[in-house]
């Protein structure tokens, strides 16, 4: 089996493993599960966990170049290494934004409208998740419910900055680090779309006119062609005979 054919096969299978993931985690965080339910929870996300892990060491195992492939999959190898760390957990849900880069559409400004959009959305609730995590019970912490950290991802990633809500751990900190970068990259990417479809309407308005002064012109062209060609017919006749 080749690597190419091994990631067609295993590329929807791990977008449903990181929407599990997502769904777990969010359930353990958001209502703060003890007993149990905490052990299950833990035990699902450690098997989507080993699932990530073969992934990794499979088409370590299939890549021709493996050194190559290592060096430019620093990120797979980030979800595979960093599990203990519970933020950093969260690492896991780049599959679905790969799946949904790859499936949002022909069209260019198609697939960044869908995926900024994915993106964005996907960044904010795991950002609260990953900030309530962190600061939920932490001494002078102003983020103790989900209402809040969605509030605090949304002011944040805007880069409005009220400060009513703000992380005080060297974790929610980093969190917070991270989700601006991601909110400022993602505004320049919106902005970069508008203005290339601005410049898109401009140089289409432009070709339009364009064709139109082409049009205008071969029509005056013609015109004169004809014009030229009635003066020439006429010319012998109209000219005096010599005597």
């Amino acid at each position: 089996m080749t690597q190419e054919r091994w990631r067609r096969l295993t590329e929807w299978p791990l977008a449903g493993v990181a929407a599990l993931f997502l769904l777990v985690y969010a359930w353990q965080i958001i209502a703060d599960l003890s007993g149990p339910a905490a052990v299950i929870t833990e035990t699902v996300i450690g098997i989507t966990w080993l699932v990530f892990v073969v992934d990794y060491l499979v088409n370590l195992a299939l890549a021709r170049q493996r050194w190559r492939w290592f060096s430019r999959h620093l990120l797979d190898l980030a979800i595979v290494v960093l599990p203990m760390l519970r933020p950093l957990r969260l690492l896991r849900l780049v599959t679905l934004l790969s799946i949904l880069n790859r499936t949002a559409g022909s069209a260019f400004r198609g697939r960044v409208v869908i995926y900024v959009a994915g993106a964005s959305a996907l960044l904010v609730f795991v950002a609260s998740l990953a900030v309530l995590d962190a600061e939920r019970g932490a001494p002078g912490s102003s983020i103790e419910t989900f209402g809040d950290a969605l509030w605090w991802a949304f002011v944040t990633i805007t880069t409005v900055g009220y400060g009513d809500y703000f992380p005080v751990t060297v974790e929610g900190r980093l969190i917070a680090v991270g989700l601006m970068l991601g909110g400022i990259a993602l505004l320049g990417v919106v902005t970069a779309t508008i203005a290339s479809w601005i410049v898109e309407k401009v140089a289409h308005r432009e070709d339009d006119d364009a064709a139109a002064t082409r049009r205008d012109l071969q029509a005056l062209s013609a015109q004169i062609a004809h014009l030229q060609a009635t003066l020439d017919a006429q010319g012998p006749a109209s000219s005096p005979r010599a005597p």
